[in-house]
């Protein structure tokens, strides 16, 4: 059991570390969509991208060390939450403690991330919604009837339309 516990702490740090070297990334994001620089989101949602999937693979490493101390404990995977396993470490002080510090560091990271990547959401959500508008005002500027306003405005110039209904010359 020690040597799992062990194993969870090393991969949890693991995790913080990868959440700690996302934050930077994610408010990067947000100064590239303020400034509207198409290329520098797409390069940091690529670094992003990379990021996340160290982070998922360390969670699956983490989800099958969880599921060991269950097989160990003769506990459920799903009962053993980090909180629930810290209260399980009372007889082991060391590692009860990093384990709870890990929490509270995985915690505050999480909670940090969300919500710069909360805040880069609204931002494309408005920006998606002012070119929405924009183009919707683009196409009504080109249906409106009477604004063909040309320089030569004031003449007059007789189309095959006005002249009747049918051409008597086809």
């Amino acid at each position: 059991m020690a040597s799992l516990m062990e194993e969870l702490i090393a991969t949890l740090r693991q995790e913080a570390e990868a959440y700690q070297e996302l934050l930077p990334v994610v408010e990067q994001k947000t100064k590239a969509i303020i400034a509207n620089d198409l290329k520098q989101v797409q390069a940091i949602t690529e670094l992003e991208q990379e990021t996340i999937g160290k982070i998922n693979g360390l969670e699956k490493k983490r989800t099958g060390i969880i599921k060991n101390i269950g097989i160990v404990l003769n506990k459920k995977e799903a009962d053993l939450t980090l909180p629930k396993l810290i209260q399980i470490l009372d007889r082991q002080p060391q590692e009860q403690k990093q384990l709870n510090e890990l929490h509270k560091d995985l915690l505050k990271l999480l909670k940090q991330v969300s919500e710069v990547n909360g805040h880069n959401k609204n931002l494309l959500e408005q920006s998606l919604e002012m070119i929405s508008y924009n183009m919707n005002l683009i196409q009504s500027t080109r249906i409106v009837p009477g604004n063909n306003y040309t320089k030569n405005a004031g003449q007059w110039d007789m189309t095959a339309s006005q002249t009747g209904m049918f051409d008597a010359k086809q």
